[in-house]
């Protein structure tokens, strides 16, 4: 069938944190959000079928899965990325943060450090410093707007902090990179060379652009296999991100039931009966949508690359490899980051995320969701000229 991504859908009054919650979170109540990862479509119509059918049942009683969702989740990365792992790795959570979370206390003891690469993900900082955990930052190069891996750096910090986990992301949220095989492989052969167990966030994998394929860390690092995790979701993918359900792939025995312990500790049971619907009809029956889907977002991609080349040439975007978001260098304009964001949001009247709550090198950037209709697109970057214009 023929999705329509074009047709917006008033997400108000819906307690949608995206569209409901700006002035809670202290932004004026008329900006326009393309902050949170969530996406203004629908979800596949199996997933929609799948839903429907569960609650016309009308029992929502505890619920758990069999093989079939397995093979539902195995078989979808066996397809798109070379990579099925066994049944017995899996440990369902209700989302990726709390897994890394669950990890960074199953296999760190108060007081350890745990490296991240910034500019990253913002709740990867709260899972570290929350557990009382070290927070170690690894700093992405940044040169001619494209961003690598310090290897260097990031080899010096696991030796001068003694660290014990890696939180990766990949690909990696918001600079939009896919690391490479060769990328994955050096952090797999630094992490080896010191005991450094890895847990791996790839919840936008399924985003990865055809010329920059994605490779699971498991995979590109098999000899990892006793020392590193795998975060999957079909949240993202689906946009289903409010059914709470995630799988996470733990090969050692060992690690599983130090995380299960984790689990345990923290009351996390069964998952969201309708989540674990919603999961395995996705992977089941959602591949032509996410096609159609992904056709739209790299539109929407060259649509912004285009308006920023014509109207605001002062704000670079660096152009990303995977994900759905455009993250834009607004260091050309030459504001403080306190004028950046006061420019955004009270000039443009637009809710982004601020590139200073992934990290210090963050401070000059804004992160953009593309996952919009075109129209929606189209009016904020329309408020982002007319706010730069009126400097």
């Amino acid at each position: 069938m023929n999705y329509d991504f074009d047709k917006v859908i008033d997400r108000t009054n819906t307690n949608s944190l995206k569209y409901d919650f700006a002035v809670e979170r202290g932004r004026p109540a008329d900006v326009l959000p393309l902050w949170v990862a969530d996406m203004d479509f629908p979800a596949p119509q199996p997933v929609l079928d799948a839903l429907q059918k569960a609650v016309a049942h009308g029992i929502f009683g505890y619920s758990d899965v069999k093989t079939p969702y397995y093979q539902a989740v195995a078989g979808w990365f066996e397809r798109h990325f070379g990579w099925r792992p066994e049944e017995s790795w899996l440990i369902k959570t209700p989302g990726v943060v709390c897994a890394l979370a669950l990890a960074v206390r199953a296999y760190t003891k108060p007081g350890d450090a745990v490296l991240i690469q910034s500019p990253v993900y913002y709740p990867f900082y709260s899972v570290v410093q929350d557990n009382d955990r070290k927070l170690v930052a690894s700093e992405l190069l940044y040169k001619d707007g494209r961003y690598s891996i310090d290897l260097a750096d990031f080899e010096a910090k696991i030796r001068e902090h003694r660290v014990k986990m890696v939180i990766l992301c990949s690909p990696h949220n918001p600079i939009g990179r896919v690391w490479t095989l060769e990328e994955l492989q050096a952090i797999g052969r630094i992490c080896k060379q010191y005991g450094v167990f890895v847990a791996s966030d790839e919840i936008h994998c399924d985003f990865a652009f055809a010329e920059h394929p994605h490779h699971v860390f498991l995979e590109a690092c098999p000899e990892l296999a006793d020392q590193a995790l795998v975060c999957t979701a079909p949240s993202k993918t689906f946009n289903i991100a409010g059914l709470q359900v995630s799988n996470i792939w733990i090969p050692n025995q060992a690690n599983r039931k130090a995380f299960l312990k984790e689990m345990d500790r923290s009351g996390l049971s069964q998952l969201n009966a309708l989540g674990l619907v919603a999961c395995q009809a996705a992977y089941e029956g959602g591949e032509e949508w996410l096609t159609q889907c992904k056709a739209y977002l790299r539109a929407n991609l060259d649509f912004t690359r285009a308006f920023l080349a014509e109207h605001l040439p002062q704000i670079r975007l660096v152009e990303p490899e995977g994900t759905y978001f455009a993250w834009l260098d607004c260091s050309a304009l030459g504001l403080s980051c306190e004028a950046l964001n006061d420019l955004v949001v009270n000039k443009a009247k637009l809710w982004l995320d601020g590139g200073y709550i992934f990290g210090k090198g963050g401070a000059q950037f804004q992160r953009v969701v593309l996952a919009c209709p075109r129209q929606t697109l189209e009016q904020a970057l329309l408020r982002l000229e007319k706010a730069v214009n009126d400097l």
